[in-house]
């Protein structure tokens, strides 16, 4: 069965999350005079992530929203840093804490430089919609700031209004639903392995696991029967399948 849509991750896919997160976060200890309460940046990236993921996956499980989980980090982040009071901040004060390094990240947030080309090349011969675990208002925002929200279009399914999260079959499928398509028209293209190419290819999709070189997995490990690997997204614009033209 011939591809007739694409469905893509958001960050780590098509914007360079990371880079921007490690930027910000830097330029915001500076600034709130945190910097000297880590014994390196990179400590302090390491447990700004480390506290990323833990609160980030209670907003995927439905513990809390993603408001809530922003200012638990912010919360728990201050409280390693050595801030006093920090476990006792409201939300209101979280966020606002937050508030400040996002507009320090944001500044420097950008899609990758083969997002634009890549989704523009496919939109001329494929439906294309978003499937991410984060909140469509969120998203869309983001995918509007960084230039890629037209090729793109809708429809774009995240797990706070689905109500599951990847790698869960039925957020893949609700992508696939939106479009049209069956699963088997559809190919799937993230950068996290477990979540994006096991996820897809287990709920019927053609997986395309992403793997940028630098990305830090070991060299040669073994990938699933059923997935694609490509170390950019330019390379979709060089496969067989997906240069072939299809009926939209």
């Amino acid at each position: 069965m011939p591809i007739r849509g694409v469905l893509f991750d958001v960050d780590g896919t098509l914007y360079d999350y990371e880079t921007a997160e490690e930027a910000g976060l830097r330029a915001h200890l500076a600034a709130e005079r945190l910097a000297d309460r880590f014994a390196s940046p990179a400590e302090a990236l390491r447990v700004w992530r480390e506290v990323r993921e833990r609160e980030y996956a209670r907003f995927l499980d439905g513990e809390l929203t993603i408001e809530a989980q922003k200012a638990a980090r912010i919360r728990a982040f201050l409280d390693r840093a050595g801030v006093p009071d920090a476990p006792g901040w409201t939300d209101g004060a979280a966020l606002a804490w937050f508030a400040s390094y996002a507009v320090r990240r944001d500044a420097g947030r950008r899609a990758f430089g083969d997002a634009l080309p890549t989704l523009t090349a496919l939109a001329a011969r494929f439906r294309l919609g978003v499937v991410s675990n984060s909140a469509t208002a969120h998203q869309r925002a983001k995918l509007t700031a960084i230039g890629l929200l037209g090729p793109l279009a809708e429809p774009l399914v995240c797990s706070q209004e689905h109500g599951a999260a990847k790698p869960a079959a039925s957020i893949f499928l609700a992508g696939c639903a939106v479009l049209g398509l069956a699963p088997a028209e559809v190919a799937y293209v993230g950068d996290d392995y477990e979540k994006d190419a096991l996820g897809a290819r287990d709920a019927g999709l053609r997986a395309y696991w992403l793997d940028r070189p630098g990305a830090g997995r070991p060299a040669g490990a073994a990938v699933d029967a059923g997935i694609r690997v490509v170390a950019s997204l330019t390379e979709l614009t060089e496969l067989t399948e997906l240069t072939e033209p299809a009926a939209r």
